[in-house]
């Protein structure tokens, strides 16, 4: 067996549900049978305990709210119905929100808790996107061409995040203070709606409630639309204002001239 596939059968045997299927796995060795349990079952804690962790550190707010024992069997339950498929886990975590919906108890005690969860991988996967300098030569192609033209260039990680729950204040209380957590909770109970706006800024993690017309003007520029036409899809987006701050906090990093042989 090549080196590659022993480090593939090493890493499958790691996350698999069950050590006898751990050990099948693995194939056979040249030490005993009970070497190999015993070694085995020690990399399986080490790596059980290593992504939890890892899930803790991309899910602080979720980890808080659960606290850790309840939050340690949820990184178990995780851990063993989609297990790690690279030896990096800061990848693993995104099936975090579907698992959450999948257990009754804990969706209808907590119904808010999935949608915090899938707040904080958006916040996570910012924090690790490509890096993209910000072009301020290009937005005098603001003025010297016609938004049929152009389009606008958006953030590393940017994503919008729609929720019935007050997603933005619970997840800023927890991690800034700022609303403390007695106002987050009086939003819960009032069932405010919150969307999110999630962006890196150099390296530096954003996060603000999305503002009227944002949404679909947002999306439209992430298909590439030509700006005329993501305006045309938030009407209720007051441009002129949402420019400069947009540019200013990093959310626009430049602005493209579309080829006209475009379809």
């Amino acid at each position: 067996m090549s080196l590659a596939a022993q480090q593939q059968a090493m890493l499958a045997a790691l996350w698999a549900p069950r050590p006898a299927q751990a050990l099948l796995l693995l194939g056979d060795s040249a030490l005993p049978l009970l070497t190999r349990e015993r070694g085995l079952r020690a990399y399986r804690s080490n790596g059980r305990a290593l992504a939890e962790r890892a899930l803790a550190a991309a899910h602080p707010v979720v980890a808080e709210l659960l606290g850790q024992e309840n939050f340690d069997a949820l990184a178990h339950q995780l851990w063993l119905r989609h297990p790690p498929t690279s030896g990096d886990v800061g990848r693993w975590g995104a099936e975090l929100p579907a698992l959450i919906e999948s257990l009754p108890d804990l969706a209808q005690e907590e119904p808010y808790l999935a949608d915090v969860a899938r707040l904080e991988w958006a916040l996570h996967r910012a924090a690790t996107a490509a890096d993209a300098p910000v072009d301020a030569a290009s937005f005098a192609l603001l003025a010297a061409q016609a938004p049929e033209r152009i389009t606008l260039r958006l953030a590393p990680g940017m994503q919008c995040l729609a929720s019935v729950h007050p997603v933005v204040s619970i997840v800023q209380a927890h991690l800034q203070g700022t609303p403390s957590l007695d106002e987050a909770g009086a939003r819960l109970r009032a069932d405010v709606a919150e969307s999110a706006l999630v962006w890196r800024e150099g390296w530096a993690v954003r996060l603000r409630e999305l503002a009227p017309g944002e949404a679909p003007f947002l999306a439209a520029l992430q298909e590439q639309q030509p700006l005329a036409g993501a305006l045309q899809a938030a009407p209720a987006l007051r441009f002129d204002a949402w420019l400069a701050p947009a540019v200013q906090s990093g959310l626009v990093t430049g602005v493209t001239l579309i080829n006209e042989e475009r379809p």
